[in-house]
């Protein structure tokens, strides 16, 4: 007998590190980034203090490339996804394991960076354009 379980995950937080894009064999972009979510905790006082809690997430395909694009150290974001468990042997022949967020949606909370603030990483103009009767340097994200 199978039964189905619920494997969801919903976070908010600031990115901790530049988001890291790759390309796997198959030709889809994966994109590698921490994110940083701050809880409470009750010190042994009773006073409570902000304790950080560290996640690895990755996204796929187009999503991917918009957050590498777009997404900087310390941008606000929420994510929607699930929890993978991965396993692999290491080169010194040590097996591994790890827990990652697979996030499926990604939600920017800060606005992308503008110019002057800091470019987008790659130059090229996919995915913006420019608006009409704007002030200079500003763009409308087309996702």
């Amino acid at each position: 007998m199978s039964y189905s379980s619920i494997n969801r995950v919903v976070l908010v937080g600031r990115i901790t590190q530049e988001p890291e894009l790759r390309e796997l064999p198959s030709g889809q972009g994966v994109c590698n980034l921490r994110i940083a979510c701050n809880g409470l905790k009750r010190e042994a006082e009773g006073e409570y203090s902000e304790r950080p809690h560290y996640f690895d997430v990755a996204t796929f395909g187009g999503l991917a490339e918009v957050i590498a694009r777009y997404m900087r150290k310390g941008s606000l974001i929420a994510v929607d996804g699930r929890l993978e468990w991965r396993e692999w042997e290491s080169a010194e022949q040590q097996r591994r394991q790890s827990v990652r967020v697979v996030a499926e949606h990604v939600q920017f909370l800060d606005k992308p960076t503008a110019v002057g603030e800091g470019e987008p990483r790659d130059d090229s103009s996919a995915g913006e354009k420019e608006l009409v009767g704007a002030g200079a340097g500003e763009i409308d994200l087309v996702f």
